[in-house]
């Protein structure tokens, strides 16, 4: 049997304020959804790292922290890690992906604008006119490879699209909640959604790149796409014939473990009273016959969005862990 989760924590930190809980309130609850899930290979999102002493500005030094008292007294503790870095080498300060595996990880990298360039956009309602552009993605995509036992090499794709949330067009905006005019805000969610599809463009050529080289190749793409099934940024990743009208492409087309799971229950994060499936296991034809089940543990899940329900009052994290189950077939 081999076990994958993808888990966004929400905004892990040590730190807290009078509107999130404490680390020490929030490890309970988490352990709790980490110990249940007992995945061999795990795919967290959100993971904020922990300026060192000696960190400066010149010279940053930063850990997961935060992560590691998460996970202390778990299986997990022993678990390989990789995690994405910025150009110094250290963790981010904000919202890093982490690949935790039972197994040796044999080789990791990240991409961000590796398969695909920057592109240049002149925003229509800035103020004061601006000239054109760099638009680029917030976080990096964490690819990994792992020897799993019995299975093979099996390539881990984890992801954290861009969020919903309309981006800052300046000029635009009174304050943090506020905006000036509905085309402002509607070109800052235009643009949030350039870099989301964009992100998952870039995913979809790795993928094909991994196919390049073997087509047989297990892969398992997961994490928060911010979207769901049958909105462009799943639909561009899967690669379903369907779209491509092309059936010599079937071999590469990416399968979603969620079809496996009941529609009253397929959801992992609730908005306004809504069940949303934000996040995703999406694997290879090579690992269809050995896929087993899906689960996303939703049952402890609340909807922070309605009025009063702050952080403050949920330690456990707005998002549902999602887990795929694998049985070697004999």
């Amino acid at each position: 049997m081999f076990k994958v989760a993808t888990f966004n924590l929400e905004n892990l930190d040590i730190s807290s304020s009078e509107y999130s809980p404490s680390i020490s309130e929030r490890i309970p609850v988490l352990r709790g959804n980490l110990t249940r899930l007992n995945a061999d290979v795990l795919c967290l999102q959100e993971v904020h790292a922990q300026e060192l002493a000696e960190h400066t500005a010149n010279n940053p030094m930063r850990e997961l922290s935060a992560l590691r008292m998460l996970i202390s007294d778990t299986q997990y503790a022993n678990y390989y890690l990789v995690h994405t870095v910025t150009s110094d080498e250290q963790a981010y300060d904000k919202r890093n992906l982490v690949i935790l595996s039972r197994w040796p990880i044999t080789f990791s990298e990240q991409f961000k604008h590796h398969h695909l360039d920057k592109l240049q956009y002149r925003k229509a309602t800035a103020l004061p006119v601006e000239t054109a552009k760099d638009v680029s993605w917030e976080r990096p995509i964490l690819y990994a490879q792992i020897n799993v036992p019995s299975f093979g090499l099996v390539h881990i794709v984890n992801l954290h699209l861009k969020s919903r949330i309309a981006s800052n067009v300046k000029g635009q905006k009174s304050n943090t909640y506020t905006w000036k005019s509905a085309a402002g805000w509607a070109e800052g969610y235009f643009l949030s959604s350039i870099k989301r599809v964009g992100q998952a463009l870039e995913t979809r050529l790795l993928v094909d790149d991994i196919f390049s080289k073997d087509l047989n190749a297990k892969i398992i793409v997961c994490g928060d796409f911010n979207a769901q099934p049958g909105e462009v940024p799943v639909e561009a990743i899967c690669g379903r014939v369907e779209n491509t009208g092309n059936p010599d492409l079937r071999r590469s087309v990416l399968l979603p473990c969620s079809s496996a799971i009941a529609e009253s229950i397929k959801f992992s994060h609730l908005h306004h009273g809504k069940g949303n499936l934000l996040d995703h296991m999406l694997i290879s034809q090579a690992m269809y016959h050995m896929f087993d089940k899906a689960d996303i543990f939703n049952e402890n899940l609340h909807d922070e969005s309605l009025p009063f329900a702050s952080d403050i009052k949920y330690p456990e994290s707005d998002h549902a862990p999602f887990l795929a189950t694998f049985v070697l077939q004999n």
